[in-house]
């Protein structure tokens, strides 16, 4: 059984902590924040001895095989990026295994400085975009992949939040319905300079324009003034969706409702809980962490590389939407996107 820890010890990680209710190839044995109130209750709650307050200590004394990096991109009450600092110090110590909370970056310098991480490091790092997991995702994707629909002709995904805040899942989620086919080209757009200085920085609305390497074509809309309602009375959170369209039919799937048509069984939906869904999909996501370090040939779905590929997508968004061109990818995208989005989004 593997052992296991957890960094960062706010609400999203007790999604990652329940987890271990059910996963049955790890055991929770330790857990680490910089704020001893937030540590020890947590510490309580899931009935954790083991609690530190700086994570070098953790790593040597413990030496977990699996690390849950569950923090925000950026260090509260401070401009500090600590993405690529985090997921540094776990590989220097030699942390066999990460899973990290979305998004992978937040702009250009981090983007690139996790990129070249991922060329150097032995640690099996995977970003934490649950959806992938979802059962009735799983099984519309199933649809996909046997033919049920027919050849994909078109995608179209969308979130209401920010950008750099959903962006990471919807992405991975059209990635996933077309095999992890690489971005080749964008267009895209932005507006809303009012999420620069936060905890996730990033443009308020962003839309584009994408075609992959087997040809498929998608268009995706991120933020409150671009991507649509799926439900009325719910905060922008729940408007999660991605719509794969067939030469036959359809599958869609959203935060808490699907639907689908199929020559065979006609026009199906129903509602979803979201809850549970999420549930089994945080278990099954850290499950496949441990079949890629009992196996290397059972690559991660939501592995880094192919995270920074669609983050490198967000980027050309970004930067098509500031220089009114159409992006090739994948780009180096270019220091000082904030400083630019300030300039440009006053």
């Amino acid at each position: 059984m593997y052992k296991c820890a957890i960094l960062g010890c706010r609400g999203r990680a007790r999604a990652h902590a329940r987890a271990y209710d059910d996963v049955k190839g790890g055991k929770l044995a330790a857990i680490c924040d910089m704020k001893e109130d937030l540590l020890n209750e947590f510490g309580d709650e899931f009935a954790i001895d083991a609690r530190y307050t700086d994570l070098d200590e953790m790593i040597s004394k413990e030496k977990p095989d699996l690390l849950h990096i569950v923090t925000a991109p950026v260090m509260r009450g401070t401009n500090e990026r600590i993405r690529y600092p985090l997921l540094n110090q776990a590989s220097e110590h030699g942390v066999p295994a990460v899973v990290i909370e979305k998004p992978i970056a937040v702009e250009s310098e981090d983007w690139r400085q996790i990129y070249e991480l991922s060329k150097r490091t032995k640690t099996k790092i995977a970003i934490n975009t649950q959806l992938n997991f979802h059962p009735k995702n799983l099984e519309l994707k199933r649809d996909v992949a046997e033919g049920k629909i027919g050849a994909i002709k078109f995608i179209e995904a969308s979130a209401r939040n920010p950008p750099v805040d959903q962006a990471p899942h919807v992405l991975q989620l059209v990635s996933s319905y077309i095999d992890n086919s690489q971005p080749v080209k964008v267009m895209g757009q932005i507006a809303g300079a009012g999420n620069l200085d936060g905890a996730q920085p990033s443009p308020a609305n962003a839309t584009g324009l994408v075609t992959y390497e087997n040809g498929v074509q998608t268009a995706v809309a991120f933020g409150p003034e671009m991507a649509p309602r799926v439900s009325e009375g719910t905060g922008n959170n729940q408007h999660k969706r991605v719509c794969v369209f067939g030469e036959k039919g359809f599958v869609h799937w959203r935060f808490s409702s699907w639907e689908r048509y199929t020559p065979e069984g006609g026009y199906e939906g129903g509602s979803l809980g979201y809850g549970g869904q999420n549930a089994v999909s945080q278990t099954n996501l850290t499950e496949a962490m441990f079949d890629w370090l009992d196996d290397d040939n059972k690559v991660h779905p939501t592995n880094l590389p192919q995270s920074l590929a669609e983050f490198n997508l967000l980027l050309g968004i970004y930067y098509s939407g500031l220089t009114n061109t159409v992006i090739e990818l994948p780009f180096d995208p270019p220091d000082g996107l904030m400083d630019m989005f300030r300039e440009q989004l006053k």
